[in-house]
């Protein structure tokens, strides 16, 4: 398959190394050009994972979204939210009918980017699907290396409009096998684990990330009081899904921690492997890291926004946003992913059902 990925992160290299490997045709973009410089030199990406390190080529590097885009049957943006606004605005121009764009994670960006598609008077017919997270748990080792440490096994996925589900689904997981159909996006938006992991674990290790030189939050910082504060926030988003007439399965924050033996999205002892890595000690920077950046200010303002349109009391996630708008010295849910911000804050439900359901009209 042509598949455009977009970005120059960790997730977009491990994307790219992993589905080449897979025999896919991969056009790999990056805004940035300097950064870019030696895998635009070599058009090979090292990849390590259990099976050790190799090279694989890349069909395509390029600093032209257009040529990454142009022809591509699925575009990939393994992105933090945090770019959503800014790239579709780039990308809004370029899409084509047929297309399917896949955000890795979401966070009902899909949104974002079929408003920007309006606005740009495009009127190919596409799809936007999206994930919870990403599906592959990985670290650059430098500028053409990545490490995986691990994949997801099983990966919920909402499609927008969610009619088109049952097109689409067979085609992304010609790419991730794992794919498995969510009822809606919104749904997908709902088991973001990032939201609840992160928080607890950047804010009240805020501290140690600030004085030492590489702290890891995963294994140095994942103690019974955060992985308490993290249970109760967890339990928070699991009462905007139910109050949302969203069911089982919630995807349970303590299953990805290995309680009773219970798995994640990543596959059993997923979080044992992610700390024997070793690639997520590292040196933090609380102000502008993405687990504030993305994290909070997209993702848990997002539940927490969600949360009080629904009426359900948060008061961890309140807390917390508390706390992050005292550490960045700002208040966080100001330019965050509201109900506001996405254009639904009012909505009623059944109207809301049938956007998620139908899309936008052209």
């Amino acid at each position: 398959m042509k598949i455009a990925v977009i970005g120059g992160g960790h997730g977009a290299y491990a994307a790219a190394a992993d589905l080449s490997e897979a025999g896919h045709e991969i056009r790999h973009w990056r805004r940035d050009a300097s950064a870019f410089g030696p895998l635009l030199e070599t058009s090979t990406i090292d990849i390590k994972d259990q099976n050790g390190e190799r090279p694989v080529a890349i069909h395509l590097v390029t600093t032209d979204l257009g040529e990454a885009v142009s022809g591509a049957s699925l575009v990939l943006v393994p992105l933090p939210s945090t770019v959503h606004e800014d790239l579709a605005r780039h990308l809004a121009p370029l899409l084509e009918e047929g297309q399917i764009i896949l955000l890795t994670p979401g966070c009902l960006g899909s949104l974002i980017f079929a408003r920007a598609m309006r606005e740009a008077a495009n009127d190919a017919k596409v799809v936007f699907a999206e994930t919870p997270t990403l599906p592959w748990l990985a670290r650059k080792h430098g500028p053409t290396t990545v490490s995986i440490t691990t994949r997801t096994t099983i990966l919920p996925t909402g499609v927008f409009p969610a009619s088109a589900t049952e097109a689409a689904l067979p085609v992304i997981r010609q790419v991730l096998p794992e794919a498995i159909a969510a009822k809606d996006i919104l749904d997908v938006a709902l088991l973001n684990g990032g939201p609840m992991i992160h928080p607890p674990l950047i804010l009240m290790n805020a501290g140690p990330i600030e004085h030492c030189d590489r702290w890891d939050i995963h294994k140095e910082g994942t103690q019974r009081s955060t992985r308490s504060v993290q249970d109760a926030l967890d339990a928070e988003r699991i009462a905007v899904r139910k109050s949302l007439d969203y069911t089982e399965p919630h995807w349970r924050l303590a299953d990805h921690y290995g309680v009773d033996g219970k798995t994640s999205m990543y596959g059993d002892l997923a979080h044992d492997r992610l700390t024997a890595s070793g690639d997520w000690s590292e040196k933090l920077d609380l102000y502008d890291h993405r687990y504030m950046r993305e994290d909070i200010q997209l993702g848990l303002v997002l539940i927490a926004s969600l949360g009080a349109a629904a009426g359900v009391a948060m008061p961890v996630a309140d807390g917390l946003l508390a706390l992050a708008s005292a550490v960045t010295g700002e208040d966080i849910r100001e330019g965050g992913r509201t109900v506001e911000r996405l254009g639904i804050a009012g909505t009623a439900r059944a109207d809301l059902r049938e956007l998620l359901h139908d899309g936008y009209g052209r």
